[in-house]
């Protein structure tokens, strides 16, 4: 993975540790999340004609990947939602990252893209290191929990979210490697945004979204600008870098979202989610030398 790549990728961890920590701080999150689309695309259309050139008027092709894409997106995030909301974390999270088990293939099999024996080893160590990272105890019985489970309604939506990722992922590659980047990410955010809203239309929402702008505004402006330099440097990282190589790079968020909450927000690290982040950070770095 080039250099450059790999600092547009990074970038766009940090920016997505910081959206995160931001959506942790809000009290209603679906609403929330709407609102941070909602900003990103205000401040991405007003932005539109001090942009050079004009902008290229899409494909039909183009239009469906960023339709696809954007719901794929979405349902990974209602999918998650379902599942934290019947799950424990410890059980849903280590599942809803099983993206990574599924892009090195659709890579290899869809992209034709070729991963070495040094990608791969470290692709499994930061497999290894988010499957571990909401571990509550060192123990084989702990780690293998998730796998028990898997007739529970928070196992199948946790799993159903990492697939649905998978397949939105495969989306962006190809669609920010045939179209710029920066369009293609306006495209993406404006599809998610329509998406959203009409999952919003729902009468049990209405009296929700005004009260969440309401709650704290100032959150809400910050976390607009701040996901939109996510969604940018990750597409940019994606065109020069292969899709195996890109997603789990991305996953060095986890690590910057614990030094943060232990740097900043004053919670504990714990050995387990120490060594689960270094475990991540060993993998990022032999994915960036392979």
């Amino acid at each position: 993975m080039s250099t450059l790549a790999f600092s547009l990728i990074l970038f766009s961890a940090l920016m997505h540790a910081l959206w995160n920590l931001l959506v942790k701080r809000s009290r209603d999150k679906t609403i929330y999340i709407w609102w941070m689309f909602v900003i990103s695309a205000t401040l991405f259309t007003a932005l539109l004609p001090f942009l050079p050139g004009p902008f290229p008027v899409p494909s039909s092709r183009i239009l469906a990947l960023a339709a696809g894409g954007g719901l794929c997106f979405v349902l990974y995030h209602i999918a998650n939602g379902q599942a934290y909301h019947r799950g424990d974390l410890s059980l849903v999270y280590p599942l809803s990252q099983t993206s990574m088990l599924y892009v090195p293939l659709w890579g290899a099999l869809l992209l034709g893209e070729k991963i070495s024996g040094l990608g791969l080893c470290g692709i499994a160590l930061v497999v290894i290191g988010v499957w571990c990272v909401q571990l509550r105890r060192f123990s084989l019985d702990e780690a293998l929990r998730p796998l028990r489970s898997l007739n529970e309604d928070a196992v199948r939506y946790a799993l159903f979210a990492g697939l649905i990722y998978s397949v939105g992922a495969v989306i962006d590659k190809t669609g920010v490697m045939d179209y710029s980047p920066l369009y293609f990410t306006y495209l993406l955010v404006i599809f998610m945004l329509v998406f959203m809203s009409l999952n919003l239309l729902r009468p049990r929402y209405r009296d929700r979204i005004l009260a969440e702008w309401q709650y704290n505004p100032r959150l809400i402006l910050i976390a607009g600008p701040v996901m939109m330099g996510s969604f940018l440097s990750f597409r940019y990282g994606l065109k020069l870098a292969p899709l195996s190589y890109a997603v789990p790079t991305r996953q060095v968020s986890i690590l910057i979202g614990v030094l943060i909450g232990t740097l900043f927000l004053n919670e504990t690290c714990g050995r387990i989610r120490l060594l689960a982040g270094v475990t991540i950070l060993a993998g990022v770095v032999l994915i960036r030398f392979s």
